[in-house]
């Protein structure tokens, strides 16, 4: 009986370790490894957007799932701590009758309290070893602990600075294309300053960002799970904003270099072909069209109100199509999933910027 709690105990120790390992330290993504954590992300996140999906309010919905995340990577850390714990508690009980309690018992309690103090490195002396095999597992433990506790330690200020780092490019976004962001929006107050000329600066910066959200939220998937601070925007419809302003740009837009929106295409869509893996997969005729022929005429006629000439023609549309055909699947994926909506083309009338939004002794701000 002893051999066989040893052995589940040492199985479930190589087991969350090599969790650890594979989500800590090892910053490839690895499809077909054995990530047990990953189940409780799966099935939380479900809970969670089972949920959230029923909540009609943005606000609140926004508020109910910004929780999530966070929830989620405390959680796994909990998991892992449990276990470890308890697994090395396996070990120790099935070594024998070889720890030296101040009742002379090493019950089941006794040896998890000493397996938890273990861990944490507390070290109270109440409970001692008195053999050789329990003192190695007692040394193997306290080190267990000390590099768990030390890897979290340095791995959080790495993931929250990535967030900060999404986050801080996204909040630009709501002066250049409203809130929530459009690519209409963004084109047309270039156009309206005559300013088309320095797309090619942005794209370029938003190739940068697209490759640092695609590399950091592979290496650390739940960061896709934390969500903006303001309820109308998200990385997603950033994303998506991006891609579609780099696909009018390479239908043709007069006075607009399509060279620098190709460079920020390729990446964008590669980080959505990637990160909407993490999701599942597209639906065939599961897409709704985001850009019906009235909405792609509203647009058009937006855009000419605004200085920005857009190609037209049949040869020009059926370019958009096939352009809107390489990412709006990946997109409704990662929308669906993460229940973050996907942005229109052209801003609803009413629609303020995050920045122009004041208290309530004011109505809004104009410069």
């Amino acid at each position: 009986m002893r051999f066989i709690v040893s052995l589940a105990g040492g199985l479930i120790v190589v087991v969350i370790l090599w969790d650890v390992f594979s989500n800590m330290v090892v910053t490839r993504r690895a499809t077909r490894q054995l990530r047990l954590s990953n189940y409780l992300i799966v099935w939380t996140r479900r809970f969670f957007m089972a949920f959230g999906r029923r909540i009609h309010d943005r606000g609140r919905r926004e508020n109910f799932l910004g929780i999530m995340g966070p929830l989620m990577l405390f959680l796994r850390f909990g998991l892992w701590t449990i276990l470890l714990i308890i697994g090395y508690a396996m070990l120790q009980w099935g070594a024998g009758e070889h720890i030296a309690a101040p009742d002379g018992l090493a019950s089941i309690s006794t040896v998890l309290y000493y397996s938890g103090t273990t861990f944490f490195t507390v070290a109270l002396g109440d409970i001692t070893p008195v053999a050789a095999w329990p003192r190695v597992l007692n040394v193997a433990e306290a080190a267990t602990g000390f590099l768990f506790l030390g890897l979290v330690i340095s791995y959080l200020p790495t993931f929250y600075s990535d967030f900060a780092g999404r986050e801080a490019r996204i909040s630009q976004l709501d002066a250049r294309a409203g809130s929530p962001p459009t690519a209409g929006a963004l084109l047309a107050r270039l156009g309206r300053e005559n300013c088309l000329g320095s797309l090619d600066k942005f794209f370029s910066e938003w190739e940068t960002w697209t490759a640092d959200v695609m590399e950091s939220q592979l290496s650390y998937p739940i960061l896709a799970l934390f969500r903006s601070q303001h309820e109308d925007q998200s990385w997603v419809s950033a994303l998506s904003t991006i891609l579609d302003a780099c696909a009018l740009v390479m239908v043709g837009i007069d006075g607009a270099d399509d060279r620098a929106a190709r460079l920020a295409f390729a990446m964008a869509r590669h980080a959505a072909v990637d990160l909407s893996q993490t999701f599942g997969q597209p639906k065939a005729n599961g897409v709704p069209d985001r850009l019906p022929p009235p909405e792609l005429a509203r647009l058009r006629a937006y855009l000419a109100a605004n200085n920005v000439r857009l190609a037209e023609g049949p040869e020009a549309e059926a370019r958009l199509s096939h352009l809107r055909g390489f990412y709006e699947p990946y997109l409704q994926v990662l929308s669906t999933a993460l229940v973050m909506p996907l942005p229109t083309w052209v801003p609803e009338p009413d629609a303020r910027d995050n920045w122009k939004r004041t208290a309530s002794t004011f109505s809004d701000v104009n410069i």
